[in-house]
């Protein structure tokens, strides 16, 4: 199988290279992505500037490896318009350093590279690992989990426009209770305070997030418990029951 990998963390990011190791053991992997960090960019495209394309020998990589001046979004579209037209089958995402669970999908730009590629009719898996304090992330087990949890589901997911959001929470390998299949939880809101204010405006100021109790059988509340979590995730603006109530039907 011929995979396109990226990712938000950059071209060097560790996470991207270890999945690289582990998804070239069995498929074809073609690198393409940001020449430096695109964190919670989202599905944002570069549309009225240059981008630059730069190929990077990387070691132990087999296939090409490029990284592009842009977002995510722009990494997928450069790779499937220009490097590999019809030739890709299924868009890698990561790994991530940190997780990407509930709300925090939206703004994610390791899961909207899938999403770009769901656009052009492509599944995709995106894999995400929980940072702690100032501890290492564990690279090589997130990555083993992502290829392990792709080879069980791909029947399900190749020829459809879905996303396998995969996040791996930060504790050894043997601590780990399971594989939980689950939905996508709640939006835990960033708290700001003002920092300062004078003459010319105020300046804000994150202040860490909210702490709230997480919805009972949601990818947070399963993180939480020490599961790897997958959520499917199936992105339309179209609901024809949604349809069918405006119709009148």
């Amino acid at each position: 199988m011929n995979i396109l990998l990226t990712n938000d963390d950059g071209i060097m990011s560790p996470g991207l290279i270890e999945l690289a190791y582990a998804l070239q053991k069995k498929h074809n992997v073609y690198i393409v992505a940001p020449e430096t960090e695109q964190s919670a960019k989202s599905q944002a495209i570069t549309i009225k500037s240059e981008m630059q394309l730069k190929k990077h020998d990387i070691k132990g990589i087999v296939n090409d490896a490029f990284s592009l001046s842009g977002t995510p979004a722009d990494c997928v579209r450069v790779a499937l318009d220009v490097l590999y037209k019809d030739e890709i089958d299924l868009v890698f995402s990561g790994t991530n350093r940190g997780l990407n669970a509930g709300a925090d999908i939206l703004y994610s730009g390791t899961v909207s590279a899938c999403v770009e590629g769901n656009v052009y009719k492509l599944p995709g898996v995106a894999v995400s690992a929980e940072v702690y304090e100032e501890e290492p992330v564990d690279f090589v087990t997130a990555a083993k989990y992502a290829v392990d949890i792709f080879e069980e589901y791909k029947t399900l997911i190749m020829g459809r426009q879905i996303v396998l959001n995969i996040n791996v929470p930060h504790i050894k390998e043997g601590e780990i209770k399971g594989v939980k299949v689950c939905e996508v939880g709640d939006v835990i809101y960033d708290s700001f305070i003002i920092e300062n204010e004078n003459e010319n405006g105020k300046t804000i100021k994150g202040n860490g997030r909210q702490v709230r109790e997480f919805i009972e059988g949601s990818d947070r509340y399963y993180l939480d418990k020490d599961y790897v979590t997958i959520s499917p995730i199936q992105y339309r603006f179209n609901d024809p029951e949604l349809l069918k109530i405006f119709n009148g039907k």
